[in-house]
């Protein structure tokens, strides 16, 4: 698998991830985002670490370090919310506004039925995403939409929680939180992919980095819309 590489500078490199490779070794094994390190050293001695973690279906952008100081102030620049990322997400619903902010704190619960799972809880961690509506298609009860989420927070299945809870309908493909009324069926993973990603750095450059519009998107009958422009991060 070639891993394609969307961001490169000195200390940082930003992957468009593949859907279905997770970033961390599965504890029943297989293959995983380590099997392509020594691709991703790019002539470095050191391997390049990953800073953030992504589902394993979802795709695009990730940011790596190249060194243990870049690594220290990525991770400092998204405690202190100076990262800006935007996802698109696929849902077979149109909601009832085009835009909006989804303020839901999210708890984990565990049975041995279901396994772990993320809910919607008062005195869970608060969670904070703001979205819009990109495209509708389709007619009567067979509508789907493309949405674009811009999480000012950034907790474990957050946009998948947001999308069921907040927007009334799950992510098409989600095998944890969907399906419901017949819907999140004929997808071949969860349609989530992590659009752009932008960094602020004091004294250089801010990172921007853009992964293409999936191709499974476009076979779900999506259209690839325009970039965000970089002042919109958050």
């Amino acid at each position: 698998m070639n891993i394609p590489i969307i961001y490169e500078d000195g200390e940082a490199l930003v992957i468009d991830k593949p859907a279905g490779l997770p970033v961390d070794r599965p504890k029943r094994g297989g293959p995983a985002l380590f099997d392509h390190i020594e691709q991703l050293k790019l002539g470095f001695q050191r391997p390049p670490v990953p800073v953030h973690r992504l589902d394993t279906d979802t795709s695009g952008c990730l940011l790596l370090a190249r060194n243990p100081k870049a690594l220290k102030r990525f991770n400092k620049a998204f405690e202190d919310r100076l990262v800006g990322k935007t996802y698109l997400a696929v849902i077979d619903f149109e909601p009832s506004e085009s835009s909006g902010t989804i303020e839901l704190s999210l708890s984990k619960i565990s049975s041995a039925e279901k396994g772990w799972r993320m809910i919607a809880a008062r005195k869970g961690k608060p969670a904070i995403s703001h979205w819009e509506l990109i495209e509708t298609i389709g007619e009567g009860d067979k509508k789907r939409s493309l949405i674009r989420f811009r999480p000012e927070t950034g907790r474990t299945h957050q946009l998948r929680v947001h999308a069921l809870q907040g927007l009334g309908a799950p992510l098409l493909g989600d095998p944890v939180y969907g399906p419901v009324r017949g819907q999140n069926k004929g997808a071949p993973r969860t349609m989530l992919h992590a659009e752009t990603i932008s960094v602020k750095r004091e004294g250089k450059n801010t990172i921007f980095a853009h992964a293409p519009f999936p191709a499974d998107f476009e076979r779900a009958g999506l259209s690839a819309p325009p970039a965000p422009a970089l002042q919109e991060e958050a």
